[in-house]
């Protein structure tokens, strides 16, 4: 089940919704659990039972990291993470690692494929930062295990994010505020969401799949370029729009979500683009993965192999590919570039340089991440740099592949990718033109929810890019 399905907007929300508001308080967390079981056995009706493992497995976990000294502490905790990492490594990479031993030694091993439980990554990386932050003693362990489930399961979050780490949402779980503004907040932010989903990625998202299914001999310069920033739109709307729905079926629901997203296509570096683009990722990997290994506190050359590291990392969280261990790789190795000041966007003069740069060095980037296999997305890239064949009748296929609406809709991405929206009301200053942009902003919204209903009625492409990470 996806946000943007008409079967969650109208049966599955509005009764859980009207369910949480209606019951007495100490049965919420229990309601939403098992909807949250629900939503998620939609999709994965076996696959669940790996999450209801991981479940008591760190739940057992936290209590006995509680209840023993440090050496037990410790031992208690690496056991906890290397079994979290084992499911992840076998219901995720297990085919991907047999594939390249059968090609690396020209054998064959043939085992049955293990299909990918949907939002895996996301949840084991939630399981581990419970265990974690209760070994830090940043937050006390859940006796009950109805809490510990609905933190790892919770609906919102569950499928692709963001990352909730435990000491941010555990005094929540117990007490969540429910009130009208904060519920009404909620829904706007959901309606943004889907909105940015259904009218904008899935619109430049058929651009961006006509380019990358094209024969690679039909595809010049002008194609390439479309085609990868296209999808870097499509990402960007896609996953964000995700976020947004997320964060604001949270609020519906009494929680706070931190933000995943801030506006990371103004970026003026590729350490500012990783401090705005998937923010609950780069926070976990700094926090469980960065400063365990050091950080920056143990000299220059070690402070490059961890970020290196961490990028090979987050490459490699994405998926089972070699594409995706490059991209972490290639902007790992731009985040040391700056670092050691061999790039330095801040001398980039006028300032505007270091946004090109910025824009550039992600939308090649992007390439690569949604290229099939290395050798394509080598074709690609080449073709962004020095593809100048054009076959006969290109101007046609051009023409057939972007429709009006989606240059419409690229325009209108290009206004949604900046904060000049959200910023107007500081702007205005006068407090009667802020009221009249709230009250705008209710009927835009209400607008909005009607197009994205109409949207989803008449297309069938609504897929969701991090449903499969």
């Amino acid at each position: 089940m996806v946000f943007s399905s008409t079967v969650f907007l109208f049966i599955f929300l509005p009764l859980v919704f009207t369910l949480n508001l209606i019951v007495p308080g100490k049965y919420r967390n229990f309601i939403l659990l098992i909807f949250s079981l629900f939503f998620y056995a939609w999709g994965e009706p076996i696959y669940v039972l790996i999450m209801l493992f991981s479940i008591w497995l760190n739940y057992i976990i936290a209590i006995q990291i509680s209840q023993h000294q440090v050496k037990a502490r410790k031992k208690f905790l690496v056991a906890g993470i290397i079994i979290n990492i084992s499911i992840l490594l076998i219901f995720k990479y297990t085919n991907f690692f047999v594939d390249n031993i059968n090609a690396a030694f020209n054998i064959s091993i043939n085992i049955k494929r293990i299909p990918l439980p949907i939002g895996i990554s996301f949840f084991t990386f939630q399981a581990m930062s419970y265990i974690i932050d209760i070994y830090k003693e940043k937050a006390k362990p859940e006796h009950k295990l109805l809490n510990t489930a609905l933190y790892i399961s919770a609906f919102p979050q569950l499928i692709a994010g963001p990352i909730v780490k435990y000491d941010d949402i555990y005094r929540q779980i117990e007490n969540r505020e429910m009130t009208a503004q904060k519920i009404k907040n909620g829904i706007k932010r959901f309606i943004i969401g889907l909105s940015k989903k259904v009218l904008i990625a899935n619109v430049i998202g058929e651009v961006a799949d006509s380019v990358f299914s094209m024969n690679i001999n039909d595809t010049n310069i002008i194609f390439a370029w479309i085609g990868a920033i296209a999808y870097s739109v499509q990402i960007y709307f896609d996953f964000s729009g995700y976020s947004d729905m997320a964060i604001g079926l949270g609020k519906m629901f009494g929680f706070d979500f931190k933000e995943n997203f801030n506006y990371p296509y103004i970026s003026k570096s590729i350490n500012e683009f990783w401090k705005r683009w998937h923010i609950s990722l780069t926070n976990w990997f700094r926090e469980y993965l960065y400063f365990p290994l050091g950080g920056n506190r143990k000299g220059i050359k070690r402070t490059y192999i961890n970020i290196f590291i961490v990028f090979l990392c987050t490459g490699f969280w994405h998926g089972a590919e070699w594409t995706f261990i490059i991209w972490g790789v290639y902007h790992g190795l731009f985040m040391i570039l700056e670092r050691c000041k061999a790039i330095n966007p801040e001398r980039f003069k006028p300032g505007i340089l270091a946004r090109i740069y910025t824009l550039v060095i992600v939308v090649v980037g992007f390439t690569v991440f949604r290229a099939e296999n290395i050798s394509r997305a080598v074709q690609l890239v080449g073709k962004m740099f020095a593809g100048l064949q054009f076959s006969p009748g290109w101007q046609y296929t051009l023409l057939q592949m972007i429709s009006p609406l989606a240059v419409i809709i690229f325009a209108m991405s290009i206004v949604a990718s900046t904060p000049y929206i959200k910023n107007l009301p500081e702007r205005l200053g006068n407090l009667k033109y802020k009221r009249i942009y709230e009250n705008l902003g209710d009927m835009v919204s209400m607008l909005l929810f009607l197009l994205s209903i109409l949207a989803l009625s008449t297309e069938t492409y609504n897929p969701f890019i991090y449903f499969r990470f």
